[in-house]
């Protein structure tokens, strides 16, 4: 789930719904295609990561959202990436009607009735988990009755008899206004205890449901992004059901999830980082669409800092470099599943023209690498987050327990710093 202590969003990715939506035959991939929107909040992107690392850390608390909600746009179904996820406008029951919610990596939940009321005449209670669905995340609750309903994506993509938790009136759930609920499409485990009634039972996610109704043949969904600077630019691609294999070149890597907790709650891997030489061994962390930066271990991240010569940036909490250092900056190197994904100088950075959003400099150099706020060793080491996401492709593959990474044509493509006179 997703704190209430987090910040408001800088970036918002629009999902849109209709004839946009890519489908040859009713169990072929479905692809959305995700469309960016520069949103200036305001506070800083490095403290909203490390208080979501923080909930990812703590045994006792989920991953948490963000105050944030994306703009209605007419005709088409939207999902905001707040970086540290998405939001995205589905219908529920029949008649219909549509929601925003939050779509997050790092829970499976599906809940409604935040802002708008829950009303639907084909709602039905859920007999598998009858009761109260309870969840405590950060410093806000969410608490509400288990229904089951029919969610719709696209009309080629439907979920029956999907489980959802409704809000119960005036709980508090720490969302703003406009902001309906949460659709939850990280691993089902992390709906184990959420339930009062039965603190052991899981409630199948929407991905879980579209697999076993037959709605997708693939037990898995692909995520694309690839680098924008400009506002409005359609930049990603959501799929669900396999993969498009027209944003990837090259082999999909795969690595099984690890073992090491609490990592493997998530869609955790193992994995190595370098920079000129190793300064991250082999270690647990995770892959998540809603974490901004590529965040290291303290001791990590001190050896990054100390190599590149980067200076902390207090207004930002960013690291910052000259563009001298920036014509030094070697690739960091992240080992995954015995293959080498590399993050160019380019890659490293943020884009100018982001900076006065991040509440930095017009003409500063900021970095894209960050601190996770505790040192390795501690089961979750790492995030790989947004900033290395947009230059690979990643699979979130529920049926083999694995994740999939893959390069794209932007991996190394220069278009956060092209001007740079190196």
């Amino acid at each position: 789930m997703l704190s209430p202590l987090a910040i408001l969003p800088l970036l918002l990715i629009v999902l849109r719904r209709g004839a946009s939506a890519v489908q040859t035959s009713s169990r072929d991939p479905i692809s959305l295609p995700l469309l960016r929107k520069i949103h200036n909040t305001g506070g800083r992107v490095a403290d909203r990561d490390r208080r979501r690392t923080q909930a990812f850390q703590s045994p006792n608390h989920r991953p948490a959202a963000p105050k944030a909600i994306s703009p209605r746009s007419p005709g088409n179904v939207q999902a905001a990436n707040a970086i540290v996820t998405y939001t995205v406008d589905v219908d529920i029951g029949y008649p219909n009607t549509t929601y925003t919610l939050l779509i997050d990596t790092g829970s499976a939940n599906t809940w409604v009735g935040n802002d708008k009321p829950f009303t639907s005449t084909s709602a039905k209670p859920d007999l598998e988990h009858p009761g109260t669905d309870i969840t405590v995340y950060g410093s806000g609750t969410f608490a509400g009755l288990n229904v089951v309903d029919e969610v719709r994506f696209t009309p080629n993509l439907v979920v029956h008899d999907q489980g959802i938790a409704v809000s119960v009136p005036g709980a508090p759930q720490g969302f703003p206004e406009g902001m309906d609920g949460i659709l939850g499409i990280g691993p089902v485990a992390l709906t184990r205890g959420t339930v009062t009634a039965n603190r052991s039972s899981t409630v199948p996610t929407v991905v879980d449901n579209l697999y076993t109704q037959g709605s997708i043949s693939s037990y898995e969904i692909g995520i694309y992004y690839e680098p924008t600077t400009v506002e409005g630019s359609v930049n990603g691609v959501l799929t669900f059901g396999g993969v498009d294999q027209t944003k990837f070149k090259g082999a999909i890597q795969y690595t099984s999830i690890t073992s090491t907790a609490p990592a493997s709650l998530y869609w955790g891997i193992d994995m190595s980082v370098s920079y000129g030489s190793e300064i991250l061994p082999q270690t647990a962390g995770i892959v998540d669409t809603g974490t901004t930066l590529v965040l290291l271990a303290s001791d990590a991240l001190h050896e990054y800092q100390k190599s590149t010569g980067a200076v902390l940036d207090k207004p930002t909490g960013l690291l910052r470099i000259t563009e001298a250092q920036f014509c030094n900056l070697k690739p960091l190197v992240l080992h995954i599943g015995g293959r080498a994904f590399t993050m160019t100088p380019d890659a490293q950075v943020f884009p100018r023209v982001l900076n006065t959003d991040l509440g930095g400099e017009p003409d500063a150099l900021y970095l894209v690498v960050g601190d996770l706020g505790s040192s390795s060793g501690q089961g979750l080491d790492f995030i790989a987050g947004y900033t290395f996401l947009e230059r690979f492709y990643s699979v979130y593959d529920t049926g083999n327990s694995r994740v999939g990474i893959a390069e794209t044509w932007f991996t190394t493509k220069a278009v956060n710093f092209p001007e740079a006179r190196c």
